[in-house]
């Protein structure tokens, strides 16, 4: 069995991956900003665990040492970190920007930094990008130029540490229905405006996305890094027929 760092581990995509993960076997070592949060899942894994900012360069780094002295090892690591703003470019104050880029951008070069320096064995990383950073689309500019950023990183990093055996690879969902983006579909109508933005015709839900990042965790598929994965019903890359 693999031994797995989960970072925002409480977030509606991270709890649909400690749960599978967990019920294969696998150990965990998992990450919130609160002890509230947090709790029900510990309930089901019994996993250790640490409250931080995932943004925190040195609290990620330290978190990933820890988890390596209690699992024995790291096989792999997952960043859910993230937030959602949908506003034009024109109305996103400074603050917002920040805190996007942080959310997304920064929690995941902090955990590839802290991934990287303990996995002297290789292993498997994955970041969480979005749809929005493949395709253009309104109201997305912060949150698109975060994932965007996180594509990138994925790229280079996948090439800097290929030599150690470590893959680096990121999944971009589409809309998904999480805690994040419940808000949106408030009305039947705005769901089915969402809905439509799909060629398959339906929202993602968090099992969609866990069964991408299984994938990439997976050491039998250690010969896939560098991959920006879309689980978005098409959103990205086909148009929807008539």
């Amino acid at each position: 069995m693999a031994r797995y760092l989960l970072i925002s581990a409480t977030s509606s995509i991270g709890t649909e991956v400690a749960k599978r993960l967990h019920q294969k076997g696998h150990e965990l070592f998992l990450t919130s900003r609160s002890e509230e949060k947090i709790a029900p899942l510990l309930e089901l894994t019994h996993a250790p665990y640490a409250i931080i900012d995932p943004a925190n360069f040195d609290g990620v780094l330290k978190v990933a040492q820890e988890a390596k002295a209690k699992m024995g090892g790291l096989d792999g690591a997952v960043n859910f970190s993230g937030s959602l703003l949908l506003k034009g470019a024109h109305s996103t104050t400074l603050e917002e920007y920040q805190k996007t880029i942080e959310a997304s951008l920064t929690s995941a070069f902090a955990l590839v930094r802290a991934a990287c320096t303990v996995m002297d064995q290789g292993g498997s990383i994955v970041l969480l990008s979005s749809a929005a950073s493949l395709e253009g689309l309104p109201f997305h500019e912060a949150i698109a130029a975060a994932k965007g950023g996180i594509n990138a990183l994925t790229l280079s990093s996948a090439a800097t540490y290929a030599a150690k055996k470590i893959r680096v690879n990121a999944v971009a969902p589409g809309l998904t229905r999480t805690s994040m983006t419940e808000h949106l579909f408030k009305n039947s109508e705005s769901l089915h405006i969402s809905e439509k933005m799909h060629p398959i015709g339906r929202l993602g839900e968090p099992k969609d996305i866990a069964a991408a990042v299984e994938f990439f965790l997976d050491p039998q598929n250690d010969w896939v890094t560098g991959q920006i994965l879309a689980i978005d019903g098409g959103l990205s890359r086909i148009k929807k027929g008539g």
